[in-house]
């Protein structure tokens, strides 16, 4: 091992230590180390200590590493600090626009944002657009998920467009279905029941 992966190992432990222990100046000092995943420990370190701030995630959601930006986000999920979850739902990294997704469904589930973020059309509007036109599967399956835990009714029209795309996400999206009351929730419920996939038909046939 090299003595700067051996050293970087070691400063995520201490870090991680800092954060169980409840040593905040220590956990502070990492948040601007020059390792992606000791800053992340760190993010993370200092939440445990219960001191994150706003600041902290905003410039976490900035940081150069995808490492970081998605920590940024999944500890944003359950943070009772106000924080933009805009720029991660927009970010360019699969792995963190998903984490935003959960956090989006997290935050604002049942349509309100204790926190008081960013408003709630405009979450929406970005995870309709990552159901309707991201790459990869994983962060459409977190977006309808979500848009199905806020249930409002503006998040339908993407509901419904993922009961077009691939298995994996027209199961999340049946799912996410039952969170709508509208004749089109019911009668896209209706329609899951011939689907092609047994899960998605028995997903419907059960939420109907």
């Amino acid at each position: 091992m090299s003595r700067t992966l051996a050293d970087s190992l070691e400063r995520r432990r201490l870090v991680v230590l800092a954060g169980h222990a409840g040593d905040l100046d220590a956990a502070i000092r990492h948040l601007a180390d020059d390792d992606e995943a000791v800053r992340a420990c760190a993010l993370g370190a200092v939440a445990r200590c219960g001191s994150l701030t706003s600041e902290m995630l905003r410039v976490a959601a900035t940081d150069r590493s995808p490492v970081v930006r998605r920590r940024a986000a999944e500890l944003s999920a359950s943070s009772e600090v106000g924080f933009s979850l805009l720029a991660l739902l927009d970010d360019d990294e699969a792995v963190v626009a998903e984490a935003a997704a959960f956090a989006a469904g997290e935050r604002y589930e049942g349509g309100l944002d204790a926190q008081g973020g960013d408003s709630l059309e405009d979450v929406l509007e970005r995870l309709s657009r990552l159901v309707c036109e991201h790459p990869d599967p994983l962060v459409r399956e977190a977006a309808v998920a979500a848009a199905g835990s806020i249930g409002a009714d503006s998040g339908l029209p993407a509901v419904l467009a993922a009961m077009q795309d691939r298995v994996s996400v027209r199961r999340r999206a049946v799912v996410a279905l039952a969170a709508f009351d509208a004749d089109a929730a019911e009668e896209a419920l209706l329609r899951a029941t011939e689907d092609r996939d047994w899960q998605v038909r028995q997903a419907a046939g059960e939420l109907r």
